[in-house]
């Protein structure tokens, strides 16, 4: 190709241009080949697609109107009074959030292979860490992993690691996306992972199932999570490690309410995982997310991913560098504790600038605020017939569960939706052949939820219901 006749005029600078059909027969010709599709002739035919049936390309200037008209479809969730649930969060991030993670240095050293010249990335790094074993009461956290469900994953791998038996025990109440990654995790090796059931008035975990489960000597682990899958305080798991004896003890926390409540090192966990995306990461249609774990140094040989340590370098100066990378782009496979390939430093980055900018009294606070909304939507929709709120008679802090007595939840909130509210998060399994569940919607406020916004959510939810005459 004639690199000169293809750069921009007077610039000097190389542009890509589409070959010509005259340009491209002479490359056929060059290879030797009849057509473009005869370089794929060693893939099967079975493996092939075809073609994608894509219109001819646009001009640039229609692509754009294109997609503009396109992006005027979103409806942005500044728009509606939202009470979403779940493990993501929509949280105010303040404006130094974004722009230290936006300063050079942070942007082209968030894979620190260079330590020498990674020292502020890496120190980021160690204070995020550092953050996390103090949250949790444990002794060392690594520097992050994809998000929380898949650190959940690595957890129950690195208790395989640490005792026999073929069963990982979690609770019924998990979210679905949970048990589905962490099943897809047990299939590799083997591994089956069986729910725990929880008490229909509670939606506490069945503390007689584990201790029948732990007795028949087969379990390897055993997750809990804290608030639970139905946004409740389980105070059961205060009580698993008596039960679970030598079974390591994985609890799957919200950061932010490990503000308030006893760290789970205090009460006997061996690991602690969490998803970190309500620290100082937009929601963004689901992701990215960033993922938490910490564990006691004993488990240290055996903990995924890479962790910063601190030392000093030959002038006596602090120094920071990668002191342990079990990868496997690291080691020997046959010695790596995961095969995950990178983790989210520039959102571990975000976690700890966020953290550092509210501060440990105003997370505390932000927790607090985040529990007393809860209960004041909790009461304002528990006046309302046809909706049993809270579900669970157990303690809450900024989420609940509410059970539809005469509508489907997809139904209820598709139509709050139409009223700009987004009610909630519903519980059942979406996926074909899954068990029908109760009408369950886990519902949250955030720390923009106003007064007026509770009311809209009320009274919405009232008319829905008093016009539905009872039916799903």
């Amino acid at each position: 190709m004639d690199g000169t006749a293809r750069s921009a005029t007077g610039s000097g600078v190389a542009r890509w241009i589409p070959d010509e059909p005259g340009e491209e027969a002479a490359l056929l010709e060059a290879l030797g080949i009849p057509s473009i599709d005869a370089l794929f002739a060693d893939v099967p035919k079975k493996a092939r697609i075809g073609r994608l049936g894509i219109a001819a390309g646009l001009e640039e200037a229609d692509v754009v109107a294109h997609v503009d008209k396109l992006l005027d479809r979103n409806r942005p969730l500044s728009k509606f009074s939202s009470f979403l649930g779940g493990r993501i969060s929509a949280r105010y991030v303040p404006a130094a959030v974004d722009s230290i993670l936006q300063r050079s240095e942070f942007y082209t050293s968030y894979t620190p292979y260079q330590p020498e010249a990674s020292q502020g990335m890496l120190r980021a790094l160690f204070e995020f860490q550092s953050l996390w074993v103090e949250l949790t009461g444990l002794d060392v956290a690594n520097a992050s992993l994809y998000d929380g469900s898949t650190a959940a994953g690595e957890a129950m791998l690195l208790c395989r690691r640490l005792h026999e038996g073929q069963r990982f025990l979690v609770p019924a109440s998990l979210p679905w996306e949970e048990k589905s990654v962490l099943r897809n995790y047990a299939t590799g090796p083997g591994l089956q992972v069986e729910e725990i059931p929880y008490d229909p008035r509670t939606g506490n975990l069945d503390l007689e199932f584990v201790r029948t489960a732990v007795a028949a000597h087969d379990v390897f682990g055993l997750l809990g999570d804290v608030p639970n899958g139905f946004g409740h305080i389980d105070e059961g798991l205060w009580e698993l490690k008596s039960i679970l004896g030598t079974v390591p003890f994985v609890v799957s926390a919200d950061p932010l309410s490990l503000t308030v409540l006893d760290p789970p090192g205090n009460y006997g966990a061996d690991v602690v995982v969490g998803e970190g995306q309500g620290f100082g990461i937009a929601p963004s249609y689901g992701g990215p997310l960033l993922g938490l774990f910490a564990c006691r140094k004993e488990h240290l040989r055996v903990t995924p991913g890479r962790i910063v340590g601190a030392t000093v370098d030959a002038d006596g100066a602090p120094a920071y560098t990668l002191t342990l990378q079990t990868r496997e782009q690291h080691i020997r496979r046959s010695r790596a504790t995961s095969n995950i390939c990178t983790n989210q430093s520039l959102l571990a980055l975000a976690f700890v600038v966020y953290a550092s900018v509210v501060g440990p009294r105003g997370l505390a606070s932000l927790q607090v605020s985040l529990a007393e909304k809860a209960r004041t939507v909790a009461s304002g929709l528990g006046s309302i017939d046809g909706i049993q709120s809270p579900r669970f008679e157990s303690p809450y802090l900024g989420a609940f569960t509410i059970e539809l007595r005469s509508m489907g939840a997809e139904v209820f909130l598709d139509r709050l939706r139409r009223r700009r509210v987004l009610g909630g998060h519903s519980l059942a399994d979406p996926r074909p052949g899954a068990p029908a569940d109760p009408p369950r919607v886990l519902v949250a406020g955030s720390d923009s939820t106003t007064e007026k916004d509770i009311q809209k959510y009320v009274r919405a939810a009232r008319s829905i219901l008093g016009a539905s005459g009872g039916t799903a």
